[in-house]
């Protein structure tokens, strides 16, 4: 019980840390600006914000239950993540560090592609907001893919959770538009400084997580794959 509250914690840091990284913030101010549309009404305000957080759990967890089952269910690779798991965790865990810090990047396009969907949502009303997140989740940046391939996914397969924990982590991804919506239908003022906040705290929490991944990253190198005790 105790491993999956704290593998669901971590993917839950995950989401939040995507949304605020620069590309996926993007697509979130994107959403926001959808949503603001119905101002007048906060109750379709708060709705459209959830919605577009459902939409990126939706799309999270059957991305994620579509790529472990395809793995999982072919024995080689079932017994060879099983068997390598831990080995495999600490290189991906250094590589996505290295992203985060910026010493690495991905070549990952598709969010001009949203971009473009995005307008022709606009017309499907306080429900197209559900079919934008699903759609802004499924364009990977760089960071978004870094954080969703080499962490979420190897966290979920390693916790046995392909619903939970990809669940959590789209909720994560979508915080900032759920909170901004609850702000919306709250104060105005009060969105306009959250919105000066989330800058700040982006830089942070992006340099500090791309450490504390690599220095763990290491630490399962060194561990499972050089089989160095480190005690």
């Amino acid at each position: 019980m105790g491993a999956i509250v704290l593998a669901a914690g971590s993917a839950a840091w995950l989401g939040v840390l995507t949304s605020i990284s620069p590309c996926p913030l993007a697509t979130n101010v994107a959403a926001i600006s959808y949503i603001s549309q119905r101002m007048a009404r906060p109750g379709l305000v708060v709705l459209a914000g959830f919605l577009y957080a459902l939409g990126r759990m939706i799309a999270y967890t059957a991305l994620a239950c579509l790529l472990a089952a395809s793995l999982l269910t072919i024995p080689q690779i079932s017994n060879t993540l099983e068997t390598y798991m831990n080995k495999l965790l600490g290189p991906l865990l250094i590589l996505t560090g290295m992203v985060l810090l910026d010493l690495l990047s991905l070549p990952v396009t598709g969010s001009r592609l949203s971009e473009r969907l995005s307008h022709r949502m606009a017309a499907w009303g306080t429900w197209g907001a559900g079919a934008l997140g699903l759609l802004f989740a499924l364009s990977f940046c760089p960071v978004s893919a870094a954080l969703f391939f080499g962490s979420l996914l190897p966290l979920a397969v390693k916790a046995d959770s392909q619903l939970l924990i990809p669940a959590v982590y789209g909720a994560g991804t979508a915080a900032p538009v759920v909170g901004v919506a609850l702000l919306m239908s709250w104060s105005a003022q009060s969105l306009g400084k959250a919105l000066n906040h989330l800058g700040r705290i982006e830089k942070v929490a992006r340099v500090a997580t791309g450490i504390v991944f690599i220095v763990v990253g290491v630490y399962y190198s060194m561990t499972y794959i050089f089989e160095v005790s480190l005690y």
